[in-house]
């Protein structure tokens, strides 16, 4: 007498571990990083504090705008995803959620933003933040990333759009210190990205992803990231004019710590020794903090040097 056996069905998951998962599509440290360079721009943009309920919907809009962003970018890369060990346990490589779920939550949040933003800001941030969202899924993770390796250059730009979209919140336009802060975290970006490729170069060899450590020599990836690390700490301190000595000292400070760790990683390459890019890339994340962190400060109790300018 046979017997048939019962198929065993999968086992469900419990609703913390889809939570879980939905909130590793957005990135979370991504968004935090974010989020650190939003509220200084809209203290600078008040020179003072706003309104809390308007830093408070300005936060949650943006949040969902990147969040939309990257989960985008999560089911765009999924194939890229899981051959590299860094993303290797991201949702949609082991299956925690479908892509179908993971686009519709991802178009959904980036609908809920501009929703958001429009009705508690202005149109202006609400449409700086969809228009964040399109340039960081349609040009930078269709188009720049498997094709170039000028890719984070300007496909940074999208990390930069945080300060735009939170000065404009405040004031219903844009002014030159924006613009600023919005360079500051453009030329931030390439050193940044470029140290954590060095570590995973091999992830991104295998992946045809070809960020410059892939396809250019390290000396060569150094030396572009010691020049971009003095532009970028040239560049910041544009913004003295609207800041006080509290900015300035940080901003001088922090800048030449991070351009003696550039430069030490250059020196270590050019010898042959073996360099850790980690380290330089933790520095990176202290420096934006720092200096953003000390910009906000500088916002509610410092004076201008050369008086408020805009």
């Amino acid at each position: 007498m046979s017997t048939v056996a019962t198929p065993v069905a999968p086992r469900s998951r419990s609703l913390r571990q889809v939570l879980r998962a939905y909130l590793s599509l957005i990135k979370p440290r991504v968004v935090e990083q974010l989020l650190i360079t939003t509220i200084p721009a809209m203290l600078l943009a008040q020179r003072g504090v706003p309104s809390l309920w308007l830093v408070l919907c300005t936060l949650v809009g943006g949040t969902m705008a990147a969040g939309s962003a990257n989960a985008l970018n999560c089911v765009i890369d999924a194939d890229i995803d899981s051959v590299m060990k860094r993303t290797s346990k991201r949702p949609l490589v082991r299956d925690q959620i479908s892509r179908t779920h993971a686009l519709v939550f991802a178009v959904s949040l980036g609908v809920a933003s501009f929703v958001v933003l429009w009705t508690t800001t202005n149109l202006l941030a609400a449409v700086f933040a969809v228009a964040t969202i399109l340039f960081y899924v349609l040009v930078y993770t269709m188009v720049l990333k498997r094709r170039t390796a000028q890719n984070i250059i300007w496909g940074g730009a999208a990390g930069c759009m945080p300060v735009v979209i939170g000065w404009s919140a405040v004031t219903g336009t844009i002014h030159w210190p924006a613009l600023v802060m919005f360079g500051v975290i453009f030329f931030w970006t390439p050193p940044h990205t470029w140290a954590l490729a060095m570590k995973y170069r091999e992830d991104y060899e295998r992946a045809g992803v070809p960020m410059l450590p892939v396809v250019a020599e390290a000396s060569h990836v150094s030396r572009q990231i010691v020049i971009f690390s003095w532009v970028m700490v040239l560049w910041s301190l544009l913004l003295v004019p609207a800041a006080s000595w509290i900015y300035l000292l940080l901003a001088v400070l922090g800048g030449g710590w991070f351009l003696v760790g550039a430069h030490r990683l250059h020196s270590g390459v050019l010898r042959g020794e073996e360099v850790r890019p980690m380290r330089l890339f933790h520095l990176s994340n202290s420096y934006l903090m720092a200096v953003f962190v000390g910009l906000a400060v500088d916002s509610v109790i410092g004076w201008p040097v050369f008086g408020w300018p805009f």
